[in-house]
């Protein structure tokens, strides 16, 4: 009997072992997270623009609407024959220079929406921070441009602060009632895909119905925060969170069946 239980005792060791060498072998793959910068008052504008550029291509996932040029203007390689955003931007505002007019395109995005796209950009405060907010402000003036962002402007504006509050919302009501229509007037589809509308940067609508229950699509539209789509994580600031103050409590429900219908 003690033989018996060593041998069964050995063989759970072994394969503990086993499976933890297993495990260490694998490697980790660790979330991408906005990069937190602590900046003084010595901070040079080539580390403004490094931590800039790394926002902006990586966990700011500015690229995904920016890069292309189809959901967004393209602010690197210019838009419509007009030169990268730095060699721009200065004359985009009457009375604005080229830092401020980028620093209020980036918090107050409803206000800049160049003609030709819809109004998708969210307000950059819902997830990163003023540090990471004017570091992707020196990464883009220096696209064609001079950097005049300096730690004083950081500083001016409160930086530091991890995850400030959203501006107050200035939505209006959706006029639409057809939920085809309502996904048009919200601009749902310049991130998302429903048959053979859209774009996908976002998770596809026309399967929605066979992945997610009624309940799920509704908190989705309302709190898009509370479960992030594997895959997504890097896009999630991109969804509006006030759908519930753009639709009444018809044209929301009528949005949710529809898209519950979609298998």
């Amino acid at each position: 009997m003690l033989a018996t239980n060593f041998k069964i005792a050995a063989v759970v060791v072994l394969t503990l072992a086993a499976y933890s060498m297993l495990a260490n072998m694998i490697p980790q793959i660790q979330s991408e997270v906005p990069e937190e910068l602590e900046l003084s008052g010595e901070v040079t504008a080539e580390q403004l623009v490094g931590a800039g550029e790394r926002t902006y291509s990586g966990a700011g996932g500015c690229t995904a609407c920016h890069g292309l040029g189809t959901r967004a203007p393209n602010l690197l390689t210019g838009d419509g024959g007009l030169g990268a955003i730095g060699t721009r931007c200065a004359e985009r505002e009457p009375g604005q220079g080229c830092k401020e007019y980028l620093y209020a395109s980036l918090t107050e995005p409803s206000r800049y929406v160049v003609e030709g796209y819809n109004a998708i950009m969210p307000d950059a405060r819902r997830s990163l921070s003023e540090n990471q907010i004017w570091a992707v402000v020196a990464f883009l003036q220096s696209q064609g441009g001079e950097v005049t962002v300096t730690a004083e402007d950081i500083a001016s504006s409160g930086g530091g602060a991890s995850q400030p509050e959203p501006a107050p919302a200035t939505s209006s009501l959706a006029a639409s009632k057809e939920p085809r229509a309502l996904l048009a007037e919200l601009g749902c589809l310049a991130c998302h895909v429903l048959g053979d509308q859209g774009n996908a940067v976002g998770p596809g609508l026309t399967d929605v119905g066979a992945r997610r229950s009624a309940d799920h699509i509704r908190e989705s539209i309302l709190e898009p925060a509370a479960e992030i789509s594997p895959g997504y994580e890097a896009l999630a600031a991109m969804m509006p969170v006030d759908f519930g103050e753009r639709m009444t409590a018809g044209q929301l429900e009528a949005l949710v069946t529809f898209l519950a219908e979609q298998k």
